[in-house]
């Protein structure tokens, strides 16, 4: 396309735009005034005319400023362009439409550029547009400050907050607690600095100071990035931080960490000593001012406490940066019951109808309940136990258990063993119902006396074995039965030197199991009984059956024949005879010759009446 066409065309957009000069017979230009370019991409500046009809443009030429001088970049001929020695040479250029090219676009390029188009005798035009140049910087740094100490005399550095590689300059508010925080001179301040890199972005850090107090070691801070990309204004936060404050220690706790309020012996108790502190200091812990019993970790535990442990305790605290010392103590008070003692603690065994008081007695730290048991089971409570008109049974231990009713689980028991002096009371027991010859059997006895009893057995050749205890003898046999260890039994006797008592084991012999064959040969007899009776029973039932149709035939009551209306008729020659008919239901050529009653035979196609003589 000719330039002037180019220019007819570009006139003509403009008209229809609504942004067409006052004159049509004049040279008019238009140049954006601010263009918005962002690091590293590309970007153009227009430049776009207007030509008085009949005219072509004779250059279009770009240049910059650059300290109140003008520098061309290239120029637009009829003939071609013609690019001029610069820093921008390799990365500018000049579009159809006469716009600047600019690629990769460094914050250097942020500059004022003009646009020129000389048009001979229609005169010269020029105008400006100002490349602004941005980049979102990366993402910022926080740095904090370690261990800082609280101090209301002097401003202490909290963080640093640092924005790298942004264009153009960022600027970093600080916050805490999501208030902004402004330099004041007294209470805070902020220290700000700016780097230009090499590569003409800048890098702002920002260093915050307070006067810091206990209070901040609850706060949260952050810092806030403000820039400009592309004409907008944008912001980054960083993330919240706490910071650590050293102060001294102003109070110290010192408590006692136990199962339960009443503390008894057994537990496990510890004493925690705490002071509000950072960093925490050193503890000493100690009963008696020249014995120091715990350091530095503030604890001191006792794994099963004891009565000896009760007593007063102190913690000591020292903070070097204040100089201060603090103390602290507990009163630790371990609830006991001492070993109980029962009188007489040692007695005399007793005869059988004598009577016995014990006496048990024990101290603690709180009142006491006392009770007696024997076997597990209450026999008396309180302090004293009487025992009046013992037997062998009153024989046994008793304990004296002693418990604490205002805190729980705390008991102490003791228990006595009270003898007395009786004849022996005997029982047997006999591991087999049913024993037979040449078997090894067990047999025990047990015999309750005292003094301790003598078991005795009437078998000599069996093996015994004899245990005792607290007045109880246990005698165990073992001996092979003969047989007349089956006619005699075996006696067991106990024996002291106030009387004898004697058990009997009666033997009793196994019955002989019955052999398979025999069981077998058995059964099949009954069943073959069984079938017998079976058979004598149906040939009754036929005789009384039979019977009682004759009885019925004498007296005319009971018609018979084929038709069943009549009567029952006889061979004349035999009119006495007792005939029963029988009809047959095989066919001819089954049936055979069948004998009649008079010895006749007849055929076998004969199906008359059939007679049977039952006289004989």
């Amino acid at each position: 396309m000719s330039g002037r066409r180019l220019a007819t065309f570009a006139l003509g957009c403009v008209f229809f735009a609504g942004c067409c000069g006052k004159g049509a017979n004049s040279l008019e230009l238009h140049v954006p005034k601010v263009v918005e370019a962002e690091v590293g991409k590309e970007t153009s500046i227009s430049c776009k005319f207007f030509l008085p009809e009949n005219s072509t443009y004779a250059y279009v030429r770009w240049l910059y400023m650059e300290k109140n001088e003008r520098k061309e970049i290239l120029s637009k001929t009829q003939v071609g362009v013609d690019h001029k020695e610069s820093d921008m040479k390799d990365r500018v250029g000049i579009s159809d439409d006469f716009a600047l090219t600019i690629s990769k676009v460094t914050p250097r390029d942020a500059k004022t550029y003009l646009c020129q188009v000389g048009a001979g005798s229609a005169g010269f035009a020029e105008k400006q547009a100002e490349l602004r140049v941005s980049k979102a910087p990366e993402t910022s740094v926080v740095v904090v400050s370690e261990g800082i100490g609280a101090s209301k005399d002097e401003l202490s550095q909290i963080a640093t907050c640092t924005s790298q590689n942004g264009y153009p300059t960022p600027s970093i508010t600080w916050y805490k607690d999501q208030l902004p925080l402004y330099p004041n001179g007294t209470e805070t301040d902020v220290r700000n600095a700016v780097i230009r890199e090499s590569s003409g972005l800048f890098t702002v850090s920002s260093i915050l100071f307070e006067h810091v107090t206990k209070e901040d070691r609850r706060a949260f801070y952050h810092c806030q990035v403000d820039y400009s990309l592309m004409g907008v204004n944008k912001t980054s936060e960083t993330e919240r931080f706490q910071i650590t404050v050293l102060y001294p220690s102003e109070n110290i706790y010192f408590i006692i960490d136990g199962p339960s309020k009443e503390l008894k012996e057994g537990d496990e108790v510890t004493l925690r000593c705490k002071a509000d502190g950072y960093p925490e200091p050193e503890y000493t812990i100690f009963k008696v001012e020249d014995q120091v019993l715990a350091a530095t970790s503030g604890e001191l535990t006792f794994d099963h406490v004891k009565k000896e442990d009760s007593g007063t305790y102190y913690c000591r605290v020292f903070d070097f940066d204040s100089m201060n010392e603090l103390e602290a103590n507990v009163n630790l008070s371990v609830n006991y019951i001492d070993v109980p003692v029962i009188t007489p603690e040692h007695h005399e065994a007793l005869k059988e109808g004598e009577d016995l008081q014990l006496t048990c007695d024990a101290k603690g730290s709180k009142p006491l309940e006392f009770k007696w048991k024997r076997k597990g089971k209450l026999v008396s409570r309180g302090k004293k136990l009487s025992l009046h008109n013992v037997t062998h049974e009153t024989l046994g231990n008793y304990s004296c258990v002693v418990t604490m009713p205002e805190v729980t689980g705390l008991v102490h028991s003791k228990h006595v063993f009270v003898n007395v002096y009786s004849k022996p009371s005997l029982t047997g027991e006999m591991y087999q119902e049913y024993v037979q010859v040449n078997e090894l059997i067990s047999l025990s006895c047990i015999a309750v006396a005292a003094p301790k009893a003598t078991i005795l057995w009437s078998a000599p050749n069996g093996t015994s074995g004899h245990s005792h205890r607290n007045g109880h003898v246990n005698s165990t046999l073992q001996i092979r039965v003969t047989p007349e260890l089956l006619k005699s039994g075996i006696n067991c006797t106990a024996q002291n030197n106030l009387g004898l008592a004697e058990y009997h084991f009666s033997l009793q012999k196994r019955p002989d199991p019955t052999p398979p064959s025999t069981r077998i040969e058995k059964e099949a007899q009954e069943s073959k009984g069984i079938i017998i009776v079976a058979v004598v029973v149906g040939i009754l039932v036929i005789a009384v059956l039979g019977a009682v149709l004759y009885f019925l035939h004498k007296k005319g009551k009971l018609p018979c024949g084929r038709s069943g209306k009549q009567e029952i008729t006889r061979p004349e020659a035999h009119k006495d005879e007792i005939v029963v008919e029988v009809k047959s239901d095989k066919l001819p050529e089954e049936a055979g010759l069948l004998q009649g009653a008079n010895g006749e035979k007849r055929s076998a196609g004969d199906q008359g009446e059939k007679y049977i003589d039952l006289r004989n």
